[in-house]
């Protein structure tokens, strides 16, 4: 019988707390997450954008184009409360809740060479929404961030990918005031209306001072199977382009829609270990994002933080 005593189903741990957000006064201090070496966030504005899909990949992609000269040891969490995917995605649906370490923390479980952590292990089977209010949804965030364990022995993550929520709310400012963040990957599409919430996005993390490595076009065009022409079934991507350019911000790559992507999402098989030769497309982009964003990290000079966790 697994040890989860509260209503957030997450165990109770009171030697090394995770900080609280107060309610006057100064930010909490930012600190860096115990066995975790850096932290980049997928985020958007607008929820439908394929945000999760991206993050689940960019995770594979960062594995598969190491610089490190070794295999590098990659995290995935999942910090949507209300509407977990990485369950999904990482073919972790029926895997059952994650077993609690000696130090009574949550063991990440496991798929696809990848570690990850999601609410979603810890929910009742079925349909049983998350009803919660702002503070149990704050407290399931800081549980999520500092009472998993991520290390493998003496064995530290090289890099966590955080699958944010949609939107720029209550997960958004906790993960800026209580996490140290090297970098944020911003994805829309090529609407206005995914553009607004992108830029909205943008302004949240400067904001919070979190960088931000760029910007990444999903669902970029179609190319159908008898014809070889991108079909820009959500408008051209020159508005998405003159954006990034007006942000200063670079421009990482433009996925192209493929139903690959989304039909291995659905069964549990990202496109990243996929072999099919109709995800190739979106492999070559996912690869080169991941060689841009190794770049991004170890350009990065280490700042010294407190490490909580």
């Amino acid at each position: 019988m697994l040890a989860h005593g509260n209503p957030l189903g997450i165990p109770v741990r009171d030697p090394n707390p995770a900080p609280t957000i107060p309610r006057r006064g100064g930010p909490p201090q930012r600190s860096r997450i115990r066995s975790v070496k850096q932290i980049v966030v997928v985020a958007s504005g607008k929820g439908g954008v394929g945000k999760s899909t991206v993050a689940a990949n960019l995770a594979l992609a960062l594995s598969q184009t190491s610089p490190l000269g070794r295999a590098p040891r990659v995290g995935l969490l999942d910090l949507d409360i209300f509407g977990p995917s990485v369950p999904k995605l990482m073919g972790l649906e029926s895997a059952g809740e994650p077993a609690l370490s000696d130090h009574n923390k949550l063991l990440p479980l496991q798929n696809h060479g990848i570690s990850t952590m999601s609410i979603g292990y810890l929910l009742p089977p079925g349909d049983t929404p998350v009803a919660w209010r702002g503070l149990m949804v704050q407290k399931a965030v800081q549980q999520l961030l500092f009472d998993v364990e991520w290390s493998s022995g003496e064995q530290e993550l090289d890099v966590l990918v955080i699958d944010m929520p949609p939107g720029t709310g209550d997960v958004q400012l906790s993960l800026g005031q209580l996490v140290v963040v090297d970098g944020a990957v911003i994805v829309s599409t090529p609407q206005d209306v995914a553009l607004i919430d992108a830029r909205k996005g943008v302004a949240m993390f400067n904001k919070v001072n979190v960088p931000i490595i760029g910007l990444l076009l999903n669902m970029s065009h179609f190319i159908c199977g008898s014809c070889d022409a991108p079909h820009q079934l959500f408008g051209s991507p020159d508005k998405f382009v003159r954006a990034a350019d007006e942000l200063k911000l670079d421009v990482l790559g433009e996925v192209p829609l493929v139903t690959t992507v989304s039909d291995g999402g659905d069964a549990g098989r990202p496109v990243m270990v996929q072999s099919e030769r109709t995800g190739e497309a979106v492999r070559a982009v996912m690869r080169s994002v991941g060689e841009k964003v190794w770049k991004w990290l170890l350009a990065r000079p280490q700042e010294n933080h407190g490490v909580r966790g």
